[in-house]
């Protein structure tokens, strides 16, 4: 299916979804979950028929060759599930719920179509939504034709392009809590590009909506390989909306994991230390009032000891570290605050970087997250570093220049600026570089050589030794320098730009101040 077509079919499905929500009294988190339920329906009816046609091919073949005498077996749910697609009954299938007379009620019939599903699927038990009934009959009969309109020759990834779509959307109308299940396509391309988990356990302690998970998939793919053979997914996450959430998402992309529910600071339940072979996520910033006494002997999760302040960052860092085996690979999102704390969280990040893991360090600008518009950094470890000639070296890569604008407030990575970036990673790793979404012009211009080179403004190798002489900072802005340009070289718009970005992280760290003094002067009073 042509790209523009999908992306007009993705706003006429958001169109009727956001009908549900204005003609119902749900809540954007209540609806949310019944549209990406429907979208989950209508494709795994996809994957169902066209294993359902391949079965019929085979058997009319197999007749063929055998004689009209000879009888075959029934084709059952165990074949499909062999097959790796989902097994729907009769009363699961779209056309069943397409063809429902006038009257019916849909709204029930599509409640009954997922407690079958999940009868048939152990998998899904209890995470298929059942609130349809809680709509208009008009408004779904409306959704699911237009459901029905996509083409039985539509490619299965077009699927899971559409359901991005739909968390995306879901994510920017959530406000604050949508970031807790959704980070932009773009970042997580990024983190996968760069930590490359062609094979092994993949882990996200804070996982959303499994959209790590999803990419590290397509990224095997795209490099000839059958993800289902090659990644093994596990995840955890703290709500039971968004662990369903996760389960759909996988389902849509033909993808299964083992996803729990659980409290990552306080519930270890996939004994992660040193189990995993890549981990990657996105984890909630600044996270205060954190119950550090349930977990200060925790040593093995949290091998650097407990940061002082009450910020979360460093144990969500610690854990990322302690659940990489003896060569993992983590990348995952954080604060830019984080590069450049302070106090007890200066004295963790040092022993990180003297343990030779962190590996890659890349600032993005702002506006790439639907719900806060503060830059980020990426981090990189790699826990195999210590056994090459990179050691006692950390990449840094300023990118915060390098994005598009998708729209006054939002910003992202092209496919050809994820390669660009992640080329300077490779070449920088020895590795050969990647041309195959167009970044071959840009790649080439600035590495004529193929060889890695420090760029002013752009890419900076380090040593630990001048990582310690910047304090141990972590900010690629302390490393790269900035581009000498003809003339006085001054953007005033970016210049005011960047200074709004620092603003705005200053006020963030006043305001965690501010509740750290009140804190403290609410616990002497109490005494």
């Amino acid at each position: 299916m042509a790209k523009n077509h999908i992306a007009e079919l993705e706003k006429r499905l958001w169109n009727v979804a956001d009908e549900l929500r204005a003609n119902s009294d749900l809540k954007s988190s209540e609806y949310s979950p019944p549209v990406l339920g429907l979208i989950f329906l209508r494709y795994a009816d996809y994957r169902f028929s066209k294993q359902q046609r391949i079965f019929s091919d085979l058997s009319a073949e197999a007749s063929a060759k055998a004689g009209k005498s000879s009888t075959r077996r029934k084709i059952g749910k165990t074949d499909y599930q062999a097959a790796g697609v989902m097994y729907l009954p009769d009363e699961a299938r779209f056309s069943q719920l397409l063809n429902l007379p006038e009257g019916a009620d849909i709204g029930r019939a599509i409640n009954e179509a997922m407690k079958a599903i999940e009868r048939e699927n152990e998998d899904l038990k209890g995470v298929l939504p059942k609130t349809y009934n809680r709509f208009k009959n008009s408004l779904l009969v409306e959704l699911i034709k237009l459901m029905s309109s996509i083409s039985e020759d539509i490619e299965g990834d077009a699927f899971g392009k559409i359901y991005e779509y739909f968390l995306g959307k879901f994510a920017m109308n959530e406000g604050s809590q949508g970031g807790e299940f959704f980070t932009p396509t773009s970042v997580v391309k990024l983190i996968v590009s760069v930590i490359q988990p062609f094979h092994g356990k993949i882990f996200d302690p804070a996982c959303g909506s499994g959209g790590m998970f999803v990419q590290s998939a397509e990224f095997v793919e795209e490099h000839k390989k059958r993800a289902i053979d090659e990644i093994s997914i596990y995840g955890q996450e703290k709500t039971r909306e968004t662990v369903n959430l996760c389960k759909m998402n996988l389902a849509v992309h033909g993808l299964s994991g083992d996803v729990l529910q659980g409290n990552s600071y306080y519930e270890d339940l996939h004994d992660m230390v040193g189990n995993f072979d890549f981990v990657m996520a996105n984890p909630p910033f600044n996270v205060n009032r954190i119950d550090k006494e349930r977990i200060k002997n925790d040593r093995r999760r949290f091998p650097f000891s407990m940061p002082s302040v009450d910020n979360g960052n460093y144990l969500w860092i610690q854990l990322f570290y302690s659940a990489l085996n003896e060569k993992g690979r983590a990348g995952f999102v954080m604060a830019n605050s984080a590069s450049d704390a302070r106090a007890s969280e200066l004295e963790l990040r040092k022993k990180l970087i003297e343990d030779r893991a962190v590996d890659v360090m890349i600032a993005v600008g702002s506006n790439f997250f639907y719900t806060v518009t503060l830059p980020c950094t990426l981090w990189f470890l790699d826990k195999g570093k210590k056994e090459t000639d990179r050691k006692d070296k950390v990449l840094f890569i300023d990118a915060r220049k390098i994005y598009t604008q998708t729209d006054r407030a939002h910003r992202e990575f092209l496919p050809e600026q994820i390669e660009f970036i992640t080329n300077i990673v490779r070449l920088y790793r020895g590795e050969n570089i990647e041309i195959t979404h167009g970044s071959e012009k840009l790649t080439k211009e600035t590495f004529p050589k193929d060889k890695y080179q420090d760029i002013a403004g752009l890419c900076k190798v380090a040593t630990l030794k001048e990582i310690e002489e910047q304090g141990w900072s972590l900010n690629p802005g302390r490393y790269v320098g900035v581009v000498n340009e003809e003339g006085d070289g001054f953007d005033f718009k970016e210049r005011l730009e960047e200074l709004n970005e620092e603003l705005e992280v200053l006020n963030s760290e006043s305001k965690e101040l501010e509740s750290t003094i009140a804190d403290n002067i609410q616990k002497i009073l109490n005494r």
